[in-house]
């Protein structure tokens, strides 16, 4: 059955895109919070040195690793990642759904915030 893409429609869905992947995101953060804290939460603090990010989380390969073994800090990495990812995506939806619609003009708008987008993440020298 074909579906008669509106803006409307679109609207509904990208604003069911972004309360997904923030709630989603919140989720993950909120899970690698409690393991963390249940694993640190009563450490002192040592503010004399500061102990900065690890290396397996400044890069996408290593927060995936650092999560799959249950790391609350890769969990937390995790949830923000797909923090990032949920505008991402929601660009990237609006080009397949004015492109459904034969909009044209957005199409090539937002296809240029899309490369912005990436660009920015990707080709900047990020670690994403």
């Amino acid at each position: 059955m074909a579906r008669n893409w509106t803006d409307h429609t679109i609207e509904e869905i990208v604003g069911n895109l972004l309360i997904a992947g923030v709630s989603l995101s919140a989720f993950t953060v909120g899970v690698g919070a409690v393991i963390y804290l249940a694993r640190h939460g009563l450490t002192p603090a040592d503010y004399r040195v500061f102990h900065g990010e690890p290396s397996d989380l400044k890069t996408l390969s290593g927060i995936f690793h650092s999560a799959r073994r249950l790391s609350g800090r890769g969990i937390i990495q995790l949830g923000l990642v797909m923090l990032i990812a949920t505008p991402v995506v929601r660009v990237a939806f609006s080009i397949w759904g004015f492109a459904e619609e034969h909009d044209r003009l957005y199409l090539i708008f937002t296809g240029i915030v899309l490369i912005i987008l990436l660009y920015s993440l990707l080709g900047s020298g990020s670690a994403f």
